[in-house]
């Protein structure tokens, strides 16, 4: 699996209605340090030729105007530096504060799924897809063992290209413990529990750590986007009472362009209870 690039130090604060409906400042600006490729950067001038450096030294200006020159210089300088500082000051907030997630689209007008513990955003036209004996599965009958199940939700578009779908497992087979994980932090930083969420040889896109206010707490969640074998996937997972709660949204690359932000923000979308 590729390292994660995009990292964030700092913990993205949510409210509680994000986890509900995504609103379009569902995140707070993040800071953008990449270094421009060496090819992009404009060329060091060229060393100006001896002659023209005996030039500078033939001047035959008098101090007294090399004096009235160098007044008129400096002035224009700094009326120039003022002008741009007022400038910058008057301009509106630049958009370096883009979601850092990518982009999220208002789900707030979405249908909203209830399943066991948790509940998650489902967008326009997507379809139901889960497996009648998917939902018969964790039962028991007459002492039988009960089947584990293999998903809690899930959801396709009209092609069946583009699935959301929920998956709960308990949170000591993801980690080996003897102690119940409340916090998704249990199983590891962000980058640590990557080695759980993230498939080896995935490109690892983005990887984020939100926290959302609930009603009595603050809960963690990790973001994590990647690409693999063709597929891009967004993933958000969370803890709750020794239970692990993950939301991931699939699609082909060829169709994330469009279609991205909506898989994304059905991801983010995930709230458990």
């Amino acid at each position: 699996m590729d390292s994660l690039p995009l990292i964030q130090n700092q913990p993205v604060l949510l409210p509680l209605a994000t986890a509900h409906g995504c609103p379009d400042d569902i995140v707070s600006a993040a800071r953008r340090g990449a270094m421009l490729p060496a090819a992009l950067l404009p060329l060091a001038p060229s060393p100006l030729h001896l002659n023209q450096r005996r030039q500078l030294f033939r001047c035959g200006a008098s101090r007294r105007s090399f004096t009235f020159h160098t007044a008129i210089a400096i002035a224009s300088a700094t009326a120039a530096a003022a002008a741009a500082a007022a400038a910058e000051a008057e301009a509106p907030p630049s958009k370096q504060g883009s979601p850092v997630l990518g982009g999220i689209a208002n789900t707030r007008s979405w249908s909203q799924y209830y399943g066991s513990g948790f509940s998650i955003r489902v967008p326009p036209s997507f379809d139901d897809i889960l497996e009648p004996e998917d939902y018969n599965a964790g039962m028991t009958y007459y002492g039988d063992k009960a089947k584990p199940r293999a998903y809690a939700a899930r959801f396709a578009s009209p092609d069946r290209d583009e699935l959301i779908s929920v998956v709960i497992k308990p949170s000591n087979q993801l980690k080996i413990t003897f102690l119940e994980a409340k916090d998704i932090t249990d199983l590891g930083t962000l980058k640590e529990a990557s080695k759980i969420f993230v498939p080896a040889g995935a490109k690892v896109l983005s990887a984020r750590t939100i926290k959302v206010k609930d009603e009595e707490d603050i809960r963690t969640y990790y973001f994590y986007e990647f690409g693999l074998d063709k597929q891009h996937v967004a993933l958000m997972a969370t803890v709750n009472s020794g239970k692990t709660y993950i939301a991931g949204a699939t699609a082909p690359e060829t169709k994330w362009g469009d279609d991205g932000v909506k898989l994304r923000s059905a991801a983010v979308s995930l709230s458990v209870s």
